[in-house]
Formats: C-alpha cells, sequence, structure tokens
C-alpha cells in the first residue's frame, strides 16, 4: 500500500458498500462457499470453504476477503499472517476487522486452472511452494490445505494464496500427494501433449481424494485404538 489515504478510501468503500450489500453463504462446509450478489464495481475473484475473496478496479493491488456466516477461520487466519511478516510467496495483511481481512493481491492462476487449461506448470513453481513452506515453519506454524487452488503461478514463479490453516498441528499430505502426481503424472504425460483436463473431472478427482482420505484416516484411528487395547484382568 503506498498511501495510508488510500487505504482509508478502500475501507470507507468496503463498509458503506460492499459488506452492506454483499451475499454470501456456506452450503457445505466441504464445497466452496456460494455468493449470491455483490455490488457493481466489484469483481470477485474466487472462493474457498470458509470465504469469498473480491477486488475493486480503483484498488488493483489490494483484494478483500470476506468469510462467509458461521464459517470459523477468521482469528487464526489473521495470527498467521502476524507470523508469517513478509514474504515473497505470501500475501501481506494490511487490515483486518472481525469476518474480513485487506490483503496484497497476488496475481495469477491457480494450478488447478491451469492443468484444466493445459498450462504449462514449470518445476520452479514447485521449488517456490516448498521454500515457502519451510519458511512457515522456521515461523512456528504449520502448513495445511496446500492443494492445486490454493497455489498461484504467475511468470514462472509460485505462490501460496491461502495460509488460514497453518496453526492445524494435525499433519496434512494434500501438498505431497499434488507433488507426486505433478511428477509422476503431469510432468511426463500431460505436459508434454499439453492435454487439458476438463472441470468436471477435476472435481470428481477433488471428490474421490477427499473421500479416500476421510475414510484412510477413519482406518487409522480404528486400528490405533485396536493396537492400544488392553483386555481387563480377571
Amino acid at each position: 500500500m503506498n498511501n495510508k489515504l488510500d487505504l482509508k478510501d478502500l475501507i470507507e468503500n468496503i463498509y458503506q458498500q460492499l459488506l452492506s450489500q454483499v451475499k454470501i453463504e456456506s452450503i457445505n462446509p466441504h464445497d466452496p462457499v456460494q455468493v449470491n450478489y455483490f455490488p457493481q464495481p466489484w469483481r470477485l475473484l474466487g472462493t474457498g470453504n470458509y470465504a469469498a475473496v473480491f477486488c475493486h478496479p480503483d484498488y488493483p493491488d489490494q483484494v478483500v476477503k470476506i468469510y462467509a456466516p458461521g464459517r470459523p477461520g477468521y482469528e487464526e487466519e489473521v495470527e498467521v499472517y502476524s507470523r508469517i511478516g513478509e514474504h515473497p510467496a505470501f500475501s501481506k495483511c494490511y487490515y483486518a476487522e472481525p469476518n474480513f481481512l485487506v490483503l496484497k493481491r497476488l496475481y495469477g492462476n491457480n494450478l488447478y486452472d491451469c492443468i484444466q487449461r493445459g498450462m504449462r506448470i514449470p518445476e520452479q513453481v514447485i521449488h517456490d511452494v516448498d521454500n515457502a513452506l519451510e519458511y512457515a515453519r522456521q515461523r512456528g506454524l504449520y502448513p495445511h490445505d496446500i492443494h492445486a487452488r490454493n497455489v498461484m503461478m504467475y511468470e514462472g514463479r509460485g505462490f501460496v494464496v491461502d495460509i488460514s490453516d497453518f496453526l492445524h498441528q494435525e499433519s496434512c499430505s494434500k501438498w505431497n500427494n499434488f507433488k507426486r502426481a505433478y511428477y509422476w503424472l503431469y510432468r511426463p504425460i500431460l505436459c508434454p501433449l499439453g492435454l487439458r483436463v476438463p472441470y468436471f473431472i477435476l472435481d470428481i478427482i477433488r471428490k474421490v481424494y477427499r473421500t479416500f482420505s476421510s475414510l484412510r484416516a477413519a482406518f487409522f484411528r480404528q486400528l490405533r485404538i485396536f493396537i492400544s487395547y488392553k483386555p481387563l484382568k480377571r
């Protein structure tokens, strides 16, 4: 943000125009939120499972992230940004009030869209994200929920878009699984052929993966209970 007056004007616009009219709802916590209405000239940039992100043409380098009613995560995300500080692969928080944040805008395409469009994803993107996640770990954070929709590519470099779950200490294998698919499937097959993968196929893969992960986690929970079970002595 180059000028504090610009930030003040943007925040006034957010309160007077955007927040008073936008309509966001979360139908399924495992699917992106649904935006039913937002005022012009605001633009919807994207949606996640917790929130929607908007931009205004008069403020091209900032975005506004608004949480859907009843969705958690706002306080955690504010804490994560305070720990992250400034890093080229992450956004930056300029302003935060209950249920919305003003963030530095990251330009580019997320890897989910890149695969659908047949766009080449250079290996440097993978290295950039790996380095960013290691930096986050050094700041006392726990990279979590890093997948194709939460990673962006711009001019051959990688950026992490959503860091709202970086306080969750449980292990998360999504990024490692994506890298496995990148090296085993994307680089040897999809990339050389320039193949496009339709969104409906990507969505099927996403839902199958989510179901498999849930079943796998349930299986190992039951296995741990079984192993730790000790029969009562008589």
